[in-house]
């Protein structure tokens, strides 16, 4: 198990690294320190042929082109103070109403203008044992930031063990009540970028997802996946979900709300042989499969983005949570610290 650090570009005058994690079997993750933000991640395919998995760039420069800028897939960053959207930016706390910055069509979306991805992170530790390697970043969220209550303190970790886990884990702490909902923002196709995901067979162990308005904003209503194209339980191809939908998924689904350490989906590439298992202590996750994703967009190497090029696997508080009844620790008080933990295991089938 090994971490290199490699430089990564300039942000403001200020030079970014890239963290290159390493084990064993031939995994390798690079997250840079702008946005906590997962660049790359290569895995062998059944064959042992290592290829990129996740959408990303290998210069910090391709993240201010304006061809991203304009289409914002947020690719691999580490997502807050709140991910998904608060409608029309409003929220009540303590009979106090916040207005947050609104950009996503009148609603706040994934932390606002200057959300965590878009900020340069401390580098805290790197620690390099036999079986684990692990890289730690914090962030100070100032008072009243992008709208938001509270100075918060966040703590991300990235490990990566010679069991083939990337394991992902939050802390946070605050001195006024405020929503705190952390996710991270990869983007995956497990056949390295060679066809788009209609092909990948999905399991998303959930009876039951969050229903949308006409902006996508949860209301409060639940909808059953029985009989629904977005009924994964039994796993299917994406194609046949995809083939009855107009814009494919963007889609919360519910799982069991007592934060504890569960899988919730799988994913597999039958070609490759490349699968994927996504366990998470949140209630739920934010599945999109990349429909408004831009064709502008590629990786140096050739690998070719677009609409149903990969997708996300976003686990999270509900979204609108601050504003839903029953949304299960939508708030973050001082002295009650945020935790968050979600594992991606990466395997190959024979």
């Amino acid at each position: 198990m090994k971490v290199e650090k490699i430089k990564f570009g300039t942000v403001e005058n200020n030079i970014v690294s890239l963290y290159q994690l390493s084990n064993k079997n031939g995994i390798v993750v690079k997250i840079s320190n702008y946005g906590a933000t997962i660049t790359s991640i290569l895995t062998p395919d059944n064959k042992g042929n290592s290829r990129e998995i996740t959408c990303g760039f290998e210069r910090v420069d391709r993240y201010f082109s304006e061809e991203y800028k304009n289409n914002a897939p947020y690719f691999g960053g580490t997502v807050g103070r709140c991910a998904s959207r608060i409608h029309e930016g409003k929220f009540t706390i303590d009979d106090k109403t916040y207005n947050l910055v609104g950009n996503d069509r009148g609603n706040h979306l994934h932390g606002g203008t200057q959300g965590f991805d878009r900020r340069i992170w401390n580098v805290q530790k790197c620690n390099e044992e036999q079986d684990q390697v692990t890289l730690i970043m914090s962030l100070h969220s100032l008072d009243m930031e992008e709208g938001y209550p509270g100075n918060v303190i966040v703590v991300t970790s990235f490990t990566l063990t010679n069991n083939n886990e990337l394991i992902i884990s939050y802390e946070a702490d605050t001195d006024k009540a405020t929503p705190i909902s952390l996710t991270n923002h990869s983007y995956f196709n497990l056949s390295g970028f060679r066809e788009t995901v209609h092909d990948h067979k999905v399991n998303i162990y959930s009876d039951a997802f969050l229903e949308g308005d006409e902006k996508g904003v949860p209301q409060g209503g639940v909808v059953k996946v029985e009989g629904r194209p977005e009924d994964f339980r039994k796993g299917k191809l994406l194609k046949e979900a995809l083939d009855h939908m107009e814009t494919g998924f963007d889609h919360y689904f519910l799982f069991s709300k007592d934060f504890k350490l569960k899988k919730v989906a799988s994913f597999e590439h039958s070609e490759s042989g490349r699968c994927m298992d996504v366990s998470t202590t949140e209630p739920g996750m934010l599945f999109y499969s990349g429909y408004f994703t831009s064709d502008l967009l590629k990786r140096e190497n050739g690998d070719q983005y677009g609409r149903y090029k990969a997708f996300c696997c976003e686990t999270h508080r509900y979204p609108n949570g601050v504003n839903l009844d029953g949304a299960p620790k939508a708030i973050t008080h001082p002295g009650e610290p945020y935790t968050s933990k979600t594992i991606f295991k990466f395997y190959t089938s024979n």
